[in-house]
């Protein structure tokens, strides 16, 4: 396959391994086949075997450095090992491991300004679009979404980019489109990951229309 990309124009292949933790949850002999593998492919990829080929796993705290995950093979726990400082702002980008830190208010702004800078890349009225969905704008929808999930920024990311884009999508196709006066957020429970939903918290009664419509227990 790299050679195909490669003749194909392309300098390589990015390969993911997301949630890598789920080995923990295997049985014993699995789990050292699957670290073992791992580390295998380190290995060739260290060296030169696969020219052009980028390796990324995913994992949780608990994959690198519990008993159940990358220490249970010492070569592989060897390989991934990195000198992790509390100050994170000065943590190596170079290294073999990188920290992920959760996302805050200005971290969540920033993906949703980079989403849309992608987007606008390739939109058909760029300029348009651009205008009406400015960085105030995604600010404010990051806001209203981690508002709709309690609050907490964490659980936000994938929702509130899915909303983003059904904004830039829906300005993009209609020319009187403004998300300020004609786009409220909401969610679905049927769209909701267990997390999200209970983030969300229990369903709110919609607003009545009038005191007619006031139900009173009598």
């Amino acid at each position: 396959m790299l050679v195909v990309l490669r003749d194909s124009g392309h300098e390589g292949l990015v390969l993911v391994l997301d949630e890598v933790e789920t080995l923990q949850r295997m049985r014993s002999d699995v789990r050292d086949k699957a670290l073992n593998a791992l580390r295998q492919l380190i290995d060739e990829i260290d060296a030169g075997r696969f020219p052009g080929l980028v390796l990324v796993a995913t994992g949780t705290p608990a994959f690198f450095d519990g008993p159940q995950g990358a220490q249970r093979l010492a070569p592989l726990a060897q390989r991934l090992h990195v000198d992790f400082r509390p100050d994170p702002r000065f943590d190596n980008p170079r290294a073999v491991q990188l920290r992920l830190p959760g996302f805050t208010s200005v971290s969540l702004a920033q993906l949703g300004s980079r989403v849309r800078e992608l987007y606008l890349t390739g939109g058909s009225d760029s300029a348009r679009v651009g205008f009406v969905v400015d960085a105030s704008y995604v600010e404010r929808l990051a806001g209203e979404v981690t508002g709709s999930l309690g609050g907490r920024v964490g659980v936000a990311p994938r929702l509130f980019v899915k909303k983003l884009i059904d904004v830039l999508d829906r300005v993009d196709q209609f020319a009187d489109f403004d998300p300020l006066r004609d786009y409220v957020v909401r969610l679905a429970p049927s769209e909701l990951t267990d997390v999200e939903r209970a983030a969300a918290g229990p369903r709110r009664p919609a607003p009545a229309a009038s005191v007619d419509d006031v139900a009173l227990n009598l």
